[in-house]
């Protein structure tokens, strides 16, 4: 099957669970979808029990797909770029500190906690798992999803100051959650070989600093040219080619693709930049061609993400790991945002029961799936993939439904504003 008749067959889909979701579910897209999905998937599996034609056709259809290069390599960095060039940048400079700590220690700290207990949670269940693979699995759960979190808190109604931690936090950190595994990813698959802490400093250097200054530098170059024209059809294929060519770019060099995308975006979609370089017509074009784009990979993101369970391997003790997995994650990233929030809460003006809210609100999603999928047999593939899609499926459907409910109470019955 060629791509193109991949690519009409994940958009028919989409459309039709899109429309089911719309139409009688009117749920939040990303966590529709992927009920929908995981729905029909499953009647497919009954109806193979009597002619497991069409459950063999799905089997080799999803095989064709490489969820891995087609969700990391091409569909982040425009689900990225869309998601901040519509982020408050204002929100965004005043809680810059927290969403870098939040982005980077939080991260890290969350990496180190859910590979040490998980370590010993597996050797408890007789699963003997090395610690460089936990850590590794650490590394591929604690990134929050920007795609996810994006799309479920636009209808949470959270106080924008919280809001902008949150989404802050989310888009920057899979570009340092996708570095640090891959620093992990280096030492694992390389166990004998001595890799040297300057060698771990470079490699994240190149990619986060580099990522970052790629993205000023197509931000600066975009701006620039669309303050220089005004026709909204050339300006909305600048936004474009800055998308793909410096994602282009990025993968040439060895950047961080996703935080140049994160970077772009947010300078793109800056007031100032809007003020001066674009006219009420362009402004409107670049957002609603930007936010089909966001509507459009999500829906075949949620619906790619749903189909992946039959490719799982689920063996009883891998799906107990996944079930124990969820809470010690939560628990891990409560841990990890508390430092930050004490230290910056003494600076900044914190919504009660930030920690909870956004442990809660942290929600999971295909790029852990993705990440998942490019371990190695002997990185223990199958059982981290069972976890990881136990842990996205609840992240999304359980704290994707409940995250706006509790918000809602956490704060409003605290008398605070949305401002």
């Amino acid at each position: 099957m060629d791509y193109y008749s991949i690519a009409t067959i994940l958009i028919v889909l989409s459309a039709a669970f899109g429309y089911i979701n719309v139409r009688f579910l009117k749920l939040p897209i990303t966590i529709g979808l992927m009920l929908i999905t995981i729905v029909f998937t499953v009647v497919i599996v009954g109806i193979a029990q009597f002619d497991d034609t069409l459950l063999i056709r799905e089997r080799e259809f999803i095989g064709m797909i490489d969820f891995e290069t087609v969700l990391l390599d091409i569909m982040l960095s425009f689900l990225l770029f869309a998601g901040a060039l519509h982020t408050n940048f204002n929100q965004l400079k005043i809680q810059r500190g927290p969403i870098l700590a939040f982005a980077t220690l939080g991260v890290l700290t969350s990496t180190f906690l859910v590979g040490i207990v998980m370590f010993y949670v597996l050797q408890w269940m007789g699963l003997g798992v090395d610690f460089i693979y936990c850590l590794l699995f650490g590394a591929l759960i604690s990134p929050t999803d920007p795609i996810a979190v994006l799309g479920i808190l636009k209808k949470a109604g959270a106080p924008k100051k919280l809001e902008t931690k949150i989404v802050g936090e989310s888009l920057f950190n899979d570009g340092v959650g996708v570095v640090v595994f891959l620093t992990i990813f280096a030492i694992a698959a390389k166990p004998e070989a001595a890799i040297a802490f300057s060698d771990i400093a470079t490699l994240f250097g190149q990619e986060v600093i580099g990522g970052i200054v790629l993205g000023l530098f197509l931000g600066w170059i975009t701006y620039r040219l669309m303050k220089s024209i005004d026709n909204y059809e050339i300006e909305v294929i600048l936004t474009l080619a800055t998308v793909m060519g410096g994602t282009m770019l990025a993968h040439e060099f060895h950047l961080s693709a996703p935080l140049a995308m994160v970077t772009a975006g947010l300078i793109v979609g800056n007031d100032t930049v809007r003020d001066s370089a674009m006219s009420e017509t362009t402004e409107a074009y670049v957002d609603k061609f930007w936010e089909l784009i966001d509507v459009l990979l999500n829906t075949i993101l949620f619906v790619m993400i749903g189909m992946e369970m039959l490719v799982l391997t689920l063996e009883g003790q891998y799906i107990y790991a996944g079930l124990l997995a969820i809470p010690i994650i939560l628990i891990c990233r409560y841990i990890s945002l508390w430092l930050p929030i004490k230290f910056f809460s003494k600076r900044l003006d914190f919504v009660p029961k930030t920690n909870l809210i956004m442990t809660w609100g942290g929600l999971r999603g295909g790029i852990s799936i993705a990440l998942a999928l490019s371990l190695t047999n002997e990185m223990h593939r199958e059982l981290f993939l069972v976890i990881t899609y136990a842990v996205v499926v609840v992240s999304i459907v359980g704290q994707g439904l409940t995250v706006g409910p509790i918000i809602k109470r956490l704060t409003k019955k605290k008398g605070l504003v949305d401002f």
